[in-house]
């Protein structure tokens, strides 16, 4: 519904969802919505104002099928009945129910885009888009982080492990009957991949594996994690990918539980004391497990940033709620310039984000990805989260500062969102050699 001033006092129109009741009012004196061609009434200011909300600072994206529009609305349900009542309790108590599991199976959510001889469900990036945005509305990332981690554990043993492997494997996992994690990040390193530590020495028909993995999401609960071991020489040429169970003797863990954020999420670190591990669980071919990292990177990088940019607009939401209720010096915090600003900022790079996202899922859908424009699409999308996080902050004031809302939690997960998947820093050197710089 296209909502503006009278055709003979400008040209201007804006687009805003509007109940019956304002169509009415509009219908029976569009002239009183508009003074001029340049300022708005406060009421259709305010009413425009209001209209910014989680999914109304959504850009539109001409991709998006009837059918991915009803993926988003039985996702939601989903979320709304299951997850959003009871996430902040999960945070706080440091976990989540295994029972959530199976539910996410049964609507789809654990199989999107797998193969359906696993039990998957075909799908495209829009619908993996619309998971991202969907997950983290909810504004509790550890929710998501630990649900969704099969995401990073298990597309190395589809794309690169035996049949025998994939069908033993993917299976309970995407039935949320059994769970599997990535182990890469080592306690003497983590984005320095080529020289991890943890060693894997061939022994007939086994390799043992000592060493250790930290900060391993999904780590305690997991039964098979795909572990990254050094099988060879120094550096990449010397990496390998293995499927270790975690009932294998040797084998221990202990949680990391006091973490800055993502507090619903189980993370641990991994022990290794000499663990057998049979030469059939080897993912790919032995020494080349640098390549299958690097190609599970760009998925997790793109799912990062489809998650940031959410959390940045669920920010926006908050905010924009905020300052249209709270009232200072007479007046609401939406009618003062500087909080104007910080809400139009925080929309305008949001827009620039999402569009930046839509641009490296085309490519992705094309077949044509560029590992250094999505290395950068993560660094722009974890500063516009830490934007949004900030200004939402300062517009909530004493109010996000309180434990119990999403803005309070999401200022929390800027970090583990800017470090993980690859660092920011990281992450541009990795787009400037990409670049051939």
């Amino acid at each position: 519904m296209a909502l503006g001033c009278s055709p003979n006092l400008g040209a201007i129109v804006t687009y805003t969802r509007i109940d019956s009741g304002l169509i009415s009012a509009y219908n029976e004196n569009p002239r009183g919505f508009c003074l001029n061609p340049f300022r708005f009434t406060t009421d259709f200011d305010q009413i425009l104002t209001m209209s910014l909300d989680f999914d109304s600072a959504r850009i539109p994206n001409p991709h998006l099928t009837e059918e991915h529009l009803a993926w988003r609305e039985a996702l939601r349900r989903f979320i709304d009945a299951e997850i959003m009542p009871y996430a902040d309790d999960w945070d706080e108590a440091g976990g989540i129910p295994n029972a959530l599991w199976p539910k996410a199976a049964a609507i789809g959510l654990l199989g999107l885009g797998y193969p359906e001889e696993y039990g998957g469900v075909p799908a495209d990036s829009w619908h993996s888009w619309i998971v991202n945005e969907e997950l983290s509305r909810v504004g509790v990332g550890g929710v998501s982080a630990s649900l969704m981690v099969h995401g990073i554990g298990l597309p190395p043993v589809l794309n690169w492990g035996p049949d025998w492997m994939k069908a033993q494997i993917a299976p309970p996992v995407l039935r949320g009957e059994q769970w599997i994690s990535l182990g890469i990040t080592e306690p003497g390193g983590g984005s320095d991949v080529a020289n991890l530590s943890t060693t894997a020495v061939r022994e007939g028909d086994h390799y043992v594996v000592k060493g250790s993995k930290t900060y391993i999401t999904g780590g305690m609960r997991a039964n098979w994690v795909s572990t990254a071991v050094r099988t060879g020489g120094a550096g990449a040429g010397g990496v390998s990918m293995l499927l270790i169970p975690t009932d294998a003797e040797g084998f221990s863990r202990t949680p990391l539980d006091r973490k800055m954020g993502w507090w619903a999420s189980d993370t641990a670190t991994l022990y290794f004391d000499e663990v057998k591990v049979p030469v059939s669980h080897l993912i790919g071919r032995e020494n080349e497990g640098f390549k299958v990292i690097m190609t599970n990177f760009n998925n997790e990088r793109m799912g990062m940033a489809a998650a940031m940019e959410a959390y940045g607009r669920v920010c926006l939401e908050e905010a924009v709620v905020w300052a249209t209720e709270r009232k200072t010096f007479g007046k609401r915090l939406a009618d003062h310039q500087v909080i104007r600003h910080k809400i139009a900022q925080m929309k305008q790079q949001l827009n620039a984000t999402q569009a930046y996202i839509r641009f490296c899922y085309e490519s992705i859908e094309a077949g044509t990805p560029n590992p250094g424009d999505i290395a950068l699409l993560k660094v722009q999308a974890s500063e516009v989260m830490e934007f949004c996080a900030r200004e939402a902050m300062q517009i909530l004031g004493g109010l996000g500062y309180m434990r119990g809302n999403r803005v309070e939690r999401i200022y929390r997960e800027v970090r583990v969102n800017a470090i993980g998947g690859g660092s920011e820093e990281i992450m541009r050197d990795l787009a400037a050699r990409q670049y051939g710089l």
